[in-house]
């Protein structure tokens, strides 16, 4: 078996079988196939896509690359979340403790930001001290004392996926369906949980902009963990404004701390509530949907979520104090507001640009070498449906170099489109493929 035959089978559209998908991502994990030919296959996926049994096929050879992580030790039920990413999604920090006062185990492998979306490990550093490095036993250990951790893939977990995905980025084969669920399921199957629920985004601020190819993105995520004996849901949510007010890392973990306290922006409370019932449901601690969002924002406004949180911050060597008092953790020398260029209701906005405008100002990473800025980002004073006057501030970018805010101002200036008339309330969840 040679790889430059399954590139050629592949680049003419051919079906590729469960034995040359092993041979060449086994290969390419261990270094015995060059960057250059992983490049050609994936430009072929990309173009050619794969069928459900190749998809299957791709995620159990990627996840098989490395090892997958004995939780037996863990006595609650075991779930995770993901989400396929965008602008202001903070939710992982709110609803991994809450789901964790609620009895689940929650041991979630992030991602760092890149492009305009950002990352949980990003937003996790800019707590002085916290470690998103755990071996595999501390994050067992973190696992039985406090419900849940968040740590970044280690080179045990689906190393095929770490290759792959940083050549995905470069050679612009990232929007892929079959590619996408791959990497996403061979990460999560390799925690060893039971059940998985994902945040599937579509919209201006998502890599999925319709709503269509994130249901066919869906689709493909729960077949591969139905063929895989795992439980797992997929919600549907817009990404078509950013979600809460922040957008930053150390404002987002702000905002997530004042949410965990009860005092949390509608939309970041109701998706965490959404999100938790189903991570519930598929845990077996509620019968039904609506008991598990009682729990989950019964949770956040006893205070036990927040609790939780504290203590995941302790056990990953974090500065308690900077949750206590977030006015110690990082924050911008400087401060402009942006005007509304119109007048009327707020109809749209385009959050892949408030998203590209945080990177600007420095809170993000446009290549995976560049350094973050933990403290710059933005906060979004008017959202969808506001009614605001020409010239009133719409947002104000926190920041501490002003060497790119004239594109940052600019891009959030043009963001937001208005009318005259009020438009029709803003729906965040749409659908649910179980």
């Amino acid at each position: 078996m040679r790889a430059n035959d399954i590139i050629i089978k592949k680049r003419d559209g051919d079906r590729l079988s469960e034995d040359e998908i092993t041979f060449f991502i086994h290969g390419y994990s261990k270094d015995e196939i060059p960057d250059y030919q992983a490049s050609a296959l994936l430009m072929a996926v990309f173009l050619n896509g794969m069928d459900e049994e190749e998809t299957f096929c791709l995620t159990k050879a990627m996840l098989t690359s490395g090892k997958v992580l004995d939780l037996g030790a863990v006595r609650r039920p075991k779930v995770d979340k993901h989400s396929t990413g965008g602008v202001g999604d903070k939710i992982s920090l709110i609803l991994a403790p809450a789901a964790a006062a609620c009895g689940l185990a929650v041991p979630m492998t992030s991602g760092r930001g890149l492009g305009f979306t950002g990352g949980t490990l990003d937003k996790l550093e800019s707590i002085p001290g916290f470690r998103v490095a755990l071996s595999g036993d501390e994050l067992i250990s973190i696992l039985g004392d406090v419900g849940f951790a968040m740590t970044g893939q280690t080179p045990q977990i689906a190393p095929a996926d770490k290759k792959l995905y940083s050549l995905r980025d470069v050679t612009g084969t990232v929007e892929s369906i079959p590619l996408i669920t791959s990497s996403i399921m061979s990460k999560k199957l390799a925690e060893g949980v039971d059940g998985i629920v994902l945040d599937v985004k579509f919209g201006s601020g998502a890599f999925m902009k319709s709503r269509g190819d994130a249901r066919a993105l869906a689709e493909s995520i729960v077949s591969v963990a139905r063929r895989m004996g795992k439980q797992a849901a997929a919600i549907l949510t817009s990404m078509d404004q950013p979600l809460g007010r922040a957008v930053g890392n150390s404002l987002e973990v702000i905002e997530s701390i004042e949410c965990l306290h009860g005092a949390g922006e509608p939309d970041l409370l109701e998706l965490t509530a959404v999100l938790g019932s189903h991570m519930l449901l598929l845990g077996g601690i509620v019968q039904a949907l609506p008991d598990g969002e009682r729990l989950i924002r019964g949770k956040i406004l006893n205070g036990e979520a927040f609790e939780r949180f504290r203590a995941s911050v302790k056990a990953q060597g974090g500065d308690v104090r900077a949750v206590d008092d977030p006015s110690r953790l990082p924050s911008a020398s400087r401060k402009v507001d942006v005007a509304a260029r119109g007048g009327g209701y707020i109809s749209g906005i385009d959050t892949e640009a408030i998203g590209t405008a945080a990177v600007y100002l420095g809170a993000g990473r446009f290549t995976k070498e560049e350094n973050v800025d933990p403290s710059c980002g933005m906060v979004i004073r008017r959202k969808y449906g506001e009614h605001v006057r020409e010239g009133e501030p719409v947002a104000t970018l926190h920041y501490n170099s002003s060497k790119n805010l004239d594109v940052a101002v600019d891009l959030v200036g043009g963001a937001f489109i208005f009318t005259d008339e009020e438009p029709p309330p803003f729906r965040l969840v749409h659908d649910v493929i179980k």
